[in-house]
Parts: C-alpha cells; sequence; structure tokens
C-alpha cells in the first residue's frame, strides 16, 4: 500500500479514534466534571490548538504545493533542453547523429526512471542512465568544428549537455525530502486531541456521529495530501509525464542523416 495512503488512513483513524475516546469519556465522566465552567475551559484550550493546527496544516500543504510545481518546472525544462540539444545536433550535420542516437536512448531511460509503471519503481539518480549522459558529453568533446559555425554549435551543445546533467542532480537530490514523519505525528496528536473535545460535548446521535466521521475523513485526506504532493513521483497524485514522452515521439520523429558515421 502506498506509504502516504496508509499514513492518511492512520490519521483518520486516530481522529476517530479521539471523538470515541471523548463520547465514552462523557458517558463515564460525573456529570460535574462537564459543567458549563468546564466546557468552557475546553473550548478556549482547544481553540489554540485548533488555530496552530490550521495554521501548520495550511503552511504544510502550501509548501508541499510549491515543492510540486517546482519539480514539474524541473521535469518541463529538462524536456526542453533534451529537445533542444536535439535539434542543436541536427543541425551540427552528419558528425552529431552519433550523440543524437545516444541522445534518445537517454531520454527513454529518462522517462521510464521517472516515471514508471509501477510507481513505486521510481529511480531518480538512476547511475546508468546518468552513464548515458556523460558518454553523451564524451562524444561532444571529441568532435571537431570544421569552422566557426560548428564552433558555435558545439559550444551551445556542450552547455546544454551541462544543463542536463545539473537537473538530473537537482531531481536527483529530492530523494528523502520532505516533511519529517515525527512532525506529521505531532501534527495528528494535535488533530486527535482536537476530536477527543469534539466528541467530548458532542450529542449521541447520528447526525453528531456522521459529521465527526466525514470531517476527520476530510482532515486526514488533507495530510494525505500535503503528503502526496511533496512525494511528487510515484504517487496517487503525481508529476505528468506528458512533457518527457511527447519529448522522446519528438526525437522519435526526428529525420536522421543516415550517412552518419
Amino acid at each position: 500500500m502506498n506509504s502516504t495512503l496508509l499514513i492518511g488512513l492512520v490519521a483518520f483513524a486516530a481522529l476517530l479514534g479521539g471523538a470515541f475516546v471523548g463520547a465514552q469519556a462523557r458517558v463515564r465522566l460525573p456529570e460535574h466534571h462537564l459543567s458549563e465552567d468546564t466546557k468552557n475551559l475546553v473550548s478556549v484550550s482547544t481553540a489554540v490548538v485548533a488555530m496552530v493546527s490550521a495554521l501548520v496544516l495550511g503552511l504544510l500543504i502550501s509548501n508541499a504545493n510549491t515543492r510540486f510545481t517546482r519539480l514539474g518546472g524541473e521535469v518541463t525544462a529538462l524536456s526542453a533542453q533534451i529537445l533542444r540539444l536535439d535539434h542543436i545536433l541536427r543541425r551540427y550535420g552528419a558528425d552529431g547523429e552519433p550523440a543524437r542516437a545516444l541522445l534518445l536512448q537517454y531520454a527513454e531511460q529518462k522517462s521510464r526512471d521517472l516515471f514508471p509503471e509501477d510507481g513505486s519503481d521510481v529511480r531518480l539518480g538512476n547511475p546508468s542512465t546518468y552513464e548515458v549522459l556523460q558518454r553523451i558529453e564524451d562524444m561532444l568533446l571529441n568532435l571537431k568544428p570544421a569552422n566557426a559555425r560548428d564552433q558555435w554549435w558545439l559550444s551551445q551543445a556542450m552547455a546544454l549537455a551541462a544543463k542536463i546533467g545539473d537537473t538530473r542532480w537537482l531531481l536527483a537530490q529530492q530523494v528523502g525530502q520532505g516533511t519529517p514523519r515525527a512532525f506529521v505525528a505531532l501534527l495528528v496528536f494535535w488533530l486527535a486531541l482536537l476530536f477527543t473535545s469534539f466528541g467530548l460535548f458532542s450529542p449521541r446521535n447520528a447526525i453528531s456521529s456522521t459529521t465527526l466521521t466525514m470531517c476527520a475523513l476530510a482532515v486526514a485526506a488533507a495530510v494525505a495530501m500535503f503528503l502526496e504532493l511533496e512525494q511528487g513521483f510515484g504517487g496517487l497524485v503525481r508529476i505528468s509525464p506528458e512533457p518527457m514522452r511527447q519529448a522522446v515521439l519528438t526525437m522519435r520523429d526526428e529525420p536522421r542523416d543516415l550517412t552518419a558515421p
């Protein structure tokens, strides 16, 4: 099972369990423990926890969305850089065709690394794919420009190959980043405390039970959502694979110089 989905289910169970504990405590506590003064104190105290929880959860969702958008931009930039490098090598001429063929192989492997059929098999820093990129760089270094025009195309190609390498490392460094699980557990504890107070003073009827259940589900879904957005690759909510796939399709359709060495 997806880890973020599992955390969401645990959060839902914790919130619902908190409401149940509160409801059971209401039945078992002496009447003077449930006075109006006690209710006011509990309401004021939990209001502080509710405010902190809302601020933290809102910030976590905002940060996760920013991270998700940034990752999508990096993938789009990578696909554009690959396409531009392929175009430059085509303009360079027949001597650039071997590097073009290897660049297509790199694009195909990178697309499979980032967007495998099995979401759990994402490999942001696959060393074998990076080795293909290094072979492309070696091929570019071995090219002998015949004139100033070829020299300019070659310098542009080398710069783009370096950018592709930089983007690869940016993506690879995303592994393991995100909100610490201990902090997520603390947030769930705050929310469970709130639902315990809700259950403590809620009337015992179907409407109250349904409302608390749906609210617990909504809040737990928010917790799971920001974790999904942080993950970016391989989850239920994932970066669009279309830029990389379109880049591969475009490169396959580009004409090739059959006289290349």
